[in-house]
């Protein structure tokens, strides 16, 4: 594969499909070959308009094809256990979108897959895959600060979304969690980990989505994360680590940010900024790029983003809405992993 591109099929053709794609047709060692919709029509229309050879109009047909390298998943996470298991289950590699998956469980089928049949299989946590976020993570484990004592992170959006909107619909995952506060959850175990106790609130809608939710999750180390997302109220979308002996601010865009101020105790403060040649601060190109690398190298997932890791923030991601009483309609009402703690304040 080192002496040809890395040929893609993308499977959905919705706004992240769209904004993904635009970013690989610009990568010159990546070729977007097929994508694949459940409507013919509208995988015509995405292939026409990015210059794609073979339009599909059912996913399996996608899967199936083998002169695809990898597969890039972009449905809702409510889909993403069937589409991503139906391309792991036909040999493809794949990238999957955030939110993994509904719930741990799913996340953990497509791991159990993927490592079944030696297959690459990542999140798409661009965040992770972000040079600016890297190079943070490396002042961090360098002990720029000292040790970790707390991390605060925030994603929140205005709205209003009306009911009939996804993001209001239970069968599709919808809420403030899956979509948005992966991103403060997935920033705080970059840096401490998996948390060994989690307390959390949210605000249901009459259809049983979190219209907000706050989370404190506990360290065995003794540092804490507070995270914070909404669909009601937009915040600040920034985050802010304070070690022992300093603190990393990171101002708007904190998952893909343009610059963070490094303070340590007794100096001035430091300004790291984004390279301007690592493209637009909201470039894809950076995910795409570290998944070429490994499948390149033999690899079957990132150092970068690890499914481990993943697994890991699918967990937490359960159990905070474990503990607000948020279940999708496609989860059987099993005994709940950990105890129960519910504290919601009706919409």
């Amino acid at each position: 594969m080192a002496e040809r591109n890395v040929r893609w099929g993308v499977l959905a053709t919705g706004g992240i499909a769209a904004a993904f794609t635009a970013d690989l047709v610009d990568l010159p060692d990546a070729e977007v070959v097929a994508v694949a919709s459940r409507s013919e029509e509208s995988a015509k229309a995405f292939a026409d308009r990015f210059g794609i050879e073979r339009a599909y109009g059912e996913w399996g047909a996608l899967a199936e094809d083998t002169d695809i390298d990898v597969v890039y998943v972009a449905t809702p996470h409510s889909a993403h256990r069937a589409a991503a298991g139906l391309c792991l289950e036909a040999g493809r590699n794949v990238l999957c979108e955030k939110a993994f998956t509904l719930n741990a469980r799913e996340a953990g089928e497509l791991v159990g897959l993927a490592r079944e049949r030696g297959s690459f299989l990542m999140e798409a946590m661009w965040m992770y895959c972000n040079p600016l976020v890297r190079q943070l993570k490396a002042l961090v484990d360098d002990g720029a600060i000292g040790e970790v004592r707390s991390v605060q992170a925030d994603f929140g959006l205005a709205g209003p979304f009306p009911p009939s909107h996804r993001l209001r619909d239970p069968a599709q995952g919808g809420g403030a969690l899956l979509d948005l506060g992966v991103y403060p959850v997935s920033f705080a175990q970059l840096l401490l980990g998996e948390p060994s106790d989690v307390a959390a609130r949210a605000v249901l809608s009459d259809e049983g989505v979190d219209l907000q939710t706050g989370a404190l999750l506990s360290f065995e180390s003794g540092a804490l994360a507070s995270v914070h997302c909404s669909i009601i109220g937009g915040t600040a979308t920034s985050a802010s680590i304070t070690g022992s002996h300093g603190r990393i601010d990171v101002p708007y865009g904190f998952f893909f940010p343009d610059r963070f101020v490094l303070h340590r105790d007794g100096r001035d403060p430091e300004e790291f900024k984004a390279d301007p040649a690592a493209g637009p601060r909201n470039s894809l190109k950076h995910e795409a790029a570290e998944v070429m690398r490994a499948l390149r190298a033999g690899e079957t997932e990132s150092p970068l983003v690890p499914l481990d890791g993943t697994l890991a923030v699918m967990r937490t991601l359960d159990a905070i809405r474990d503990r607000v009483g948020v279940r999708y309609p496609s989860e059987t009402p099993a005994a709940p992993a950990a105890p129960a703690a519910p504290a919601v304040t009706p919409a």
